[in-house]
């Protein structure tokens, strides 16, 4: 006998209809909507919405990934960031105020938030200008998440969850992949990075919420140099010089694929922490922990990949994928830890 529409099985990971979200979009926002069209998976699920007003991005999220209160913590900071007049690609609410939307997907509830449309386009080969921008950037937003606290938990970046916890989840795919030898080396690698970064008195860095992805994939210049930011979907608190260091990685990660040499890598990173230096102090002592933090970063990226590996499109990770990962962690630490 076939299954009746009652009977749906079990899924992990569903994709909803664009073309059903579309009229959702229209019926709760009011917006008459002219197309809604699936543009990745990812983290989340991201759709572009096109209205008569104008264009938007719509995500869907993860349960597995993200919490209900843990999106509202992403909503709130948002929403104060555009209060400060910080360049965000911001929130938009339906018409009744809702910010937070929630799915009844086959694999259980699913939310989704809508977002303004980010002008202008990426580019990996940043000018002078927009490097400088970019750190005047990064440092006003930190003048503001330095000093708030949300009312909506989000992650926590400490030694705990940037190292320990991304060990712990990649160790049975070390061994797994018959790459014992491997995780020996990143384990004591990370015991080393650990120590020289508590030896920094890291206790006394400025903290607050961090982006924690400042990938230019993830911020738009427009024609006159204008910068939105967007895809907070790892912001969390921790020490500041963190969005240096995710910044600082993006640099050493042109380099390993012959973009970038090092000299220029260098000099990319000192115009940002110059355009940082415009608007918000920053010490030398918290600006020798960045490339221990770019490691940590690394290696959160990595477990973050590999637990979420069925989950979405990073199809990539691999034994090849890894031993490749791991020898570039030998270089950055040789050329950026050591010494």
């Amino acid at each position: 006998m076939a299954p009746s529409m009652a009977d749906i099985f079990p899924a992990q990971y569903s994709t909803l209809s664009a073309v059903a979200l579309g009229v959702y979009i229209e019926q709760t926002y009011g917006f008459k909507v002219l197309s809604c069209k699936l543009l990745l998976h990812g983290v989340s699920d991201t759709y572009v919405v096109v209205a008569e007003q104008g264009k938007y991005i719509l995500k869907i999220y993860r349960a597995a990934h993200r919490s209900a209160g843990e999106i509202a913590g992403e909503v709130e900071l948002l929403q104060i960031l555009k209060e400060s007049g910080s360049p965000v690609a911001y929130v938009v609410p339906d018409a009744a105020g809702d910010y937070v939307q929630a799915f009844q997907a086959a694999e259980g509830l699913r939310h989704g938030v809508l977002y303004v449309f980010a002008a202008g386009k990426s580019n990996n080969d940043l000018t002078e200008e927009q490097l400088l921008i970019t750190g005047r950037t990064m440092a006003e937003i930190h003048n503001v998440t330095a000093t708030i606290t949300l009312a909506n938990a989000r992650r926590e970046y400490t030694i705990e969850t940037m190292v320990h916890g991304p060990l712990n989840v990649l160790r049975d795919c070390f061994v797994g992949y018959a790459m014992e030898q491997q995780y020996e080396w990143l384990s004591a690698a990370a015991q080393e990075i650990i120590a020289r970064f508590e030896r920094l008195e890291h206790g006394t860095f400025s903290t607050g919420y961090c982006h924690y992805d400042y990938f230019p994939k993830n911020f738009f210049f427009d024609e006159a140099n204008n910068i939105t930011l967007f895809d907070f979907d790892f912001a969390g608190k921790g020490v500041l010089v963190n969005d240096l260091a995710s910044i600082f990685v993006f640099f050493f990660l042109r380099m390993e694929h012959g973009a970038l040499t090092e000299t220029t890598a260098r000099a990319a990173y000192a115009n940002v922490v110059s355009g940082y230096r415009k608007v918000r102090p920053i010490s030398n002592t918290e600006l020798s922990a960045v490339p221990h933090c770019g490691f940590m970063l690394l290696l959160f990226y990595l477990g973050f990949q590999y637990e979420n590996y069925d989950d979405w499109s990073n199809s990539f990770f691999g034994p090849n994928y890894l031993a490749g990962r791991i020898a570039s962690m030998k270089r950055y630490k040789e050329l950026f830890c050591e010494g």
